[in-house]
């Protein structure tokens, strides 16, 4: 259990912050934490795959490869399968699930595919257990097990996380399109907030929702670990015991940063709908923060600052997919309802915006001119135009997706009495980007 291959699929662009957060948790040297598209790959120990799971931010899951072979049929497939020690891992009264994803696959059928892997399992188990099998649980199964498949080659996992880690466990009320707190931990990982190397400066979320952004850095900044409220996959395996991951949990408890009576709040967040203030609230007293995040209601064109200290604000602003950008859930205002303070994520001066958010986003930034002299900015959003309609020259541009949605982060620092360029930010020359890289 020493000499195990791990793999950790995350977000596209996420790569370069997930290898360094695998190396501080593990204390592996870099050569042996490997940057893959779409991941990190490592070889650790059975304990690592168990604090990774405790303690990763990025990672959607901690993945353990159980066999890497080359194939050109279904049969291949199987046999490849069956030759796996699956009994080393979990026994047949767990219930099983088989996936499979593809990049140029010559085979016509995943789904098939995947019943033939799902057969090699289970035959297996009938072999080995006297004729006892696992069953088949699409929904929630016991164990997970991912196949991925290239032109030639198979990749078998058996996934220790179960629901993906983005479900830290404190979530139960959300709005409309809620931030995965993976992305959000992203979004803080790129700004550098809580790089570690100074006193970490105020943080504002003016249209917070649900609070994941300023829940995820009030967990950062407390030294809570994102997974000690939920359980894992791994906690079914044969490998496991109890006892060390006792161990592993009060250890990360005991690491926890204890605030001092009467300190004050240095992250913030506010929503003009009261019941999103609500919900952010409830969140941040399951996420045991909610003494270090002050909740507020009220509009982003009208709020100011949360404190006297210039900080960083976070935002990922409604927007197409998830929201439409005037703030409505989307088909709302086609049944008849009204975007007041309980639907709206902004605002009623938002009304008077063009369809494509221009004139929000445009008073947005004389207001933030205006009354955030110091601060920087952080919005994430699939418009490569915003710059243009904000009239604000960005500092960096940070590719990042959200789910299927490519987005860049926008740095726009604010500078008292002077506005930025009226014509669109310039992009090519001035601000490259290059295998997902800021330069």
């Amino acid at each position: 259990m020493n000499q195990l291959q791990l793999f950790l699929p995350c977000a596209a662009g996420v790569e370069d912050y997930l290898a360094p957060e695998v190396q501080r948790i593990t204390g592996l040297p870099s050569h042996d934490v490997q940057k893959q598209r779409g991941g990190v790959a490592l070889r650790a120990s059975w304990r690592d795959a168990l604090l990774l799971n405790l303690h990763s931010r990025l990672a959607q899951r901690v993945l353990l490869l159980l066999s890497y072979t080359e194939y050109r049929s279904e049969q291949d497939l199987y046999r490849a399968a069956s030759e796996v020690a699956w009994e080393v891992w979990f026994t047949p009264r767990e219930s099983i699930k088989v996936e499979v994803t593809a990049q140029h696959s010559p085979l016509t059928s995943l789904n098939f595919a995947a019943l033939k892997i799902k057969d090699a399992v289970c035959d297996r188990f009938r072999d080995k257990a006297n004729g006892v099998r696992p069953d088949v649980n699409t929904q929630w199964p016991d164990v997970r097990i991912y196949t991925h498949l290239t032109t030639d080659s198979c990749s078998l996992y058996i996934d220790t996380s179960g629901e993906p880690l983005f479900k830290r466990g404190w979530r139960e009320d959300k709005g409309d399109a809620p931030l995965k707190e993976t992305l959000a931990a992203a979004m803080l990982a790129a700004s550098g907030w809580a790089d570690g190397t100074a006193d970490l400066l105020p943080l504002y979320d003016p249209c917070c929702g649900s609070g994941t952004i300023a829940i995820e850095a009030a967990q950062m900044a407390c030294n809570i670990a994102p997974g000690s409220l939920r359980r894992f996959a791994f906690e079914k395996y044969l490998p496991y015991q109890k006892h060390v991951w006792d161990a592993i949990k009060a250890e990360a408890h005991a690491a926890e940063i204890i605030r001092t009576a009467g300190q004050k709040p240095i992250i913030f967040g506010s929503d003009v709908a009261h019941r999103m203030v609500d919900f952010a609230q409830r969140n941040a007293q399951r996420a045991g923060v909610a003494d270090v995040i002050e909740f507020r209601g009220g509009d982003a064109l009208q709020r100011m600052p949360p404190c006297d200290v210039p900080g960083v604000m976070l935002l990922n602003p409604p927007y197409g997919e998830r929201i439409e950008v005037a703030g409505v859930a989307k088909g709302a205002q086609h049944a008849g309802f009204e975007p007041d303070a309980q639907q709206g994520r902004f605002g009623a001066r938002e009304l008077v915006q063009t369809e494509n958010g221009g004139e929000f986003f445009s008073q947005l930034a004389t207001h933030w001119k205006k009354n955030y002299p110091g601060w920087t900015a952080w919005v994430l959003t699939p418009d490569l135009k915003l710059p243009g309609k904000m009239r604000l020259k960005e500092s960096r541009r940070v590719p990042m997706w959200n789910g299927p949605i490519e987005c860049r982060m926008f740095r726009f620092d604010m500078v008292a009495g002077k506005m930025g360029s009226d014509h669109p930010a310039k992009s090519g020359s001035d601000h490259r980007e290059r295998s997902g890289r800021v330069l």
